[in-house]
């Protein structure tokens, strides 16, 4: 038993008819998916179509917009608002990231650098 090895979810390992057959469709399905744009599965150099479990996601979606009411048209446009949004999310996510390690990275350096002290500082007296 080989543990603590996780799949890549991007790659394509499942043929059409199990990718099918796995997200509750008919392969036409797929291949008209397929040639909309809405997926684009890893090919075999024989030209096999592998889907991915990403891919299946993908396909569950689609699934899900269809029983709402949308069309192949509709769904396009939702897939590629959706893909934006998770693309801008990501760059957000790793500014954040750049913008902590920055800000942590002054903050240290500022705490290990030599205190300053001002000669022309005034005492003030307590006599009144």
């Amino acid at each position: 038993m080989v543990t603590g090895i996780e799949p890549d979810p991007t790659r394509g390992v499942y043929g059409i008819s199990v990718a099918a057959e796995l997200v509750g469709t008919g392969v036409q399905n797929l291949r008209a998916y397929e040639a909309r744009g809405l997926l684009e599965p890893e090919r075999t150099e024989g030209g096999t179509r592998r889907y991915s479990a990403d891919d299946l996601d993908r396909l569950r979606r689609i699934g899900d917009l269809l029983e709402a009411g949308l069309n192949l048209a509709g769904i396009a446009m939702v897939l590629a608002l959706q893909d934006e949004n998770s693309q801008l999310r990501a760059e957000k996510e790793e500014h954040s990231w750049l913008t902590t390690e920055s800000i942590t990275t002054a903050a240290i350096s500022r705490d290990r650098s030599p205190k300053r002290t001002s000669s022309t500082s005034k005492h003030r007296s307590t006599r009144r």
